[in-house]
């Protein structure tokens, strides 16, 4: 009998578990490890093509003299140790201060001993010039990729192998493992470029 009370209390602070709110805490979170800056929104499309501007005011300095800064930048760049046959300045328009360069060059993926994994990567930089600002577009990208292996190479343009719809997964969490090297560093090619365009016009 002495008991009895202690079952009546026992019984009280049972009660039925709540199996939504288990399902809820025991659930995995996704953890993304994607640096962000490679994720959705990275590779921009301008009317259905890749496309990213450089919109950057350059105090002091007028057309002319950014046209002049620009064309050694672009003549320089093309004449790099990783540039190809066929890289140079391709046309010019003096009196409006537009440059246009046809870039072709190697992108170096990785490099050690007995390892070298590149693509071929073309794209032109297209530079207009005036009063205080420069505008550069680098647009027009393609990759020419393993030509040499006995016809297992493929060409690609950067619409159909680096944008969100084919180098993202469903939740744009994650790179397609294929396209990621090729999305990464043409990215940080894009990221170097107009860093240093900036710097050498700032300077």
């Amino acid at each position: 009998m002495l008991s009895l009370p202690l079952l009546g209390i026992a019984q009280n602070v049972w009660e039925k578990p709540d199996v939504q709110d288990l399902k809820g805490k025991n659930k995995v979170k996704e953890v993304v490890t994607e640096d962000p800056k490679y994720l959705e929104g990275a590779v921009p499309l301008v009317d259905g093509e890749v496309c990213w501007t450089l919109d950057h005011d350059v105090p002091g300095k007028d057309a002319q003299q950014i046209y002049e800064i620009m064309m050694r930048y672009l003549t320089n760049l093309t004449n790099e140790e990783n540039q190809l046959e066929g890289s140079a300045v391709s046309l010019v328009n003096r009196q409006e201060h537009i440059i246009a360069a046809t870039i072709r060059e190697w992108l170096v993926f990785k490099n050690v001993f007995l390892a070298l994994d590149r693509t071929k990567f073309f794209y032109t930089l297209i530079v207009k010039c005036s009063d205080q600002h420069v505008k550069v577009e680098m647009k027009r990208l393609n990759y020419r990729y393993e030509e040499e292996r006995d016809g297992k190479g493929f060409a690609y343009s950067a619409e159909e192998w680096i944008t969100d719809k084919y180098a993202l997964n469903k939740k744009k969490t994650k790179l397609y493992k294929g396209s990621a090297k090729f999305r990464r560093k043409t990215i940080d090619r894009k990221d170097y470029l107009f860093e240093s365009i900036k710097n050498i016009l700032n300077s």
